[in-house]
């Protein structure tokens, strides 16, 4: 392990970026050993042209007989550079919109082990954001607060930024036939990650918004990921707060959201009663319907305030065995105590 090289592979979802694709393949720089370009059933045949175009040794054109969308189109390169024994997997949008040249900040927390996953964040620098259009700038603010609800990384921003970075053996135990195949995959890569426990990290960065057109149209899918993130934040406290371990916050939210929902309904069905009798609800009615929905409030923000300071902190990469076909791999104890002293910084050249 002391001598291993890292190997960094790049996905690249192909689809209506045959203009762009060629200038981002020849932006990538040698860090990089393994350039998946997956054709997602492409009408311009970009696969193909990426083919017949291009001479770098790294490419290799994957292919969709049917269109699954980004989503699919990158777990079929996270199951291919797994395959092919990758370290790192970085997924770069084809249009011409990010940076290859911001690569090294993406790979070095996760080769640096204190990051299992890392996106980038356009709204890191405030002298950046009047660059993007009106519309994406509120549309990700709104999305973004639900992402943090939904998923439980409350210290993450800009969820639709498909900029990211992952390390393989986390990859290898996400259920990539699950996660959402369309534009809501970002937010639901997450949520999986979440029930793993990985650590997510922004990364700053900028974007450029030149002639390209983008397939996402925000005040389309606002409302269809409002429920998507929904059911998602009900699996999450499930999986979390019940399932997996049970803590204090867990009969906190119990707790309050009953007595909130009892002085809720206690105090509505009063208030319907007081009008159409016209006679006044007595004092002590109204503080035996307010009372539980303040306390139910206050074990509730109890809850919300657990939620936040339990976010992943504990990167799982290294302790997390790296899977093959469905099966555990095996590692060498001997070998890795020998190279404990400098596990902690490999080598990414």
């Amino acid at each position: 392990m002391r001598n291993k090289r890292t190997v960094i592979a790049v996905v690249i979802p192909s689809y209506k970026v045959k203009d762009f694709i060629l200038g981002v393949i020849e932006r990538i720089g040698p860090e990089v050993s393994q350039i998946y370009v997956v054709d997602d059933c492409c009408p311009v045949r970009s696969g193909d042209f990426v083919r017949e175009h291009c001479t770098d040794p790294r490419v290799r054109i994957e292919y969709h007989s049917q269109n699954q969308g980004v989503g699919g189109a990158v777990m079929t390169g996270y199951t291919a550079a797994i395959a092919n024994g990758a370290d790192v997997i970085v997924k770069i949008d084809g249009d011409g919109q990010m940076d290859p040249a911001l690569l090294p900040y993406f790979v070095l927390p996760i080769i640096e082990g204190w990051a299992d996953y890392t996106k980038g964040n356009r709204f890191y620098d405030l002298t950046h954001i009047g660059r993007m259009p009106t519309a994406r700038l509120i549309g990700n603010a709104g999305l973004s607060l639900m992402t943090k609800v939904s998923t439980g990384y409350w210290n993450v921003f800009d969820p639709t930024n498909g900029y990211t970075a992952i390390n393989a053996q986390v990859a290898s135990h996400l259920p990539l036939d699950k996660i959402s195949k369309r534009y809501f995959f970002e937010t639901d890569m997450l949520f999986r990650l979440n029930t793993l426990r990985a650590v997510v990290v922004d990364i700053p960065m900028d974007a450029f918004y030149a002639d390209e057109e983008s397939n996402l149209k925000i005040s389309q899918v606002l409302f269809e990921f409002s429920g998507k993130h929904a059911n998602n934040l009900v699996k999450r406290i499930f999986y979390n707060y019940f399932l997996r371990d049970m803590t204090a916050a867990t009969f906190e939210l119990v707790i309050g959201l009953l007595m909130f929902l009892f002085g809720l309904g206690f105090g509505i069905s009063h208030w319907i009663s007081a009008i159409s009798s016209k006679i006044p609800t007595p004092l002590g009615t109204v503080m035996l319907a307010a009372l539980p929905v303040l306390i139910g409030l206050q074990l509730m923000l109890g809850f919300l305030n657990y939620d936040v300071a339990n976010t992943p902190s504990r990167p799982i990469g290294r302790v997390l065995p790296r899977t093959l076909d469905g099966h555990l791999a095996v590692i060498d104890v001997t070998e890795t105590a020998d190279t404990t002293d400098s596990s902690n910084h490999p080598s990414s050249s």
